[in-house]
């Protein structure tokens, strides 16, 4: 069962990265958000919902 769990956090943590990718910022602070994510899955994730950078979709 602690598998299916892991792979939803993978699943979220790349959506996250996509997301961080997509926005305005400049590139350090691209950099950072992605490391943070990255290096502490669970945490960087819960953090980058409530403070991060959120993507700009305009069509």
């Amino acid at each position: 069962m602690g598998y299916i769990f892991g792979i939803i956090i993978f699943c979220l943590d790349v959506w996250a990265i996509a997301s961080i990718i997509n926005t305005n910022e400049t590139n350090g602070t691209k950099v950072l958000w992605i490391a943070l994510v990255a290096f502490l899955p669970v945490i960087g994730l819960i953090i980058w919902w409530f403070a991060g950078p959120k993507a700009n979709y305009s069509a």
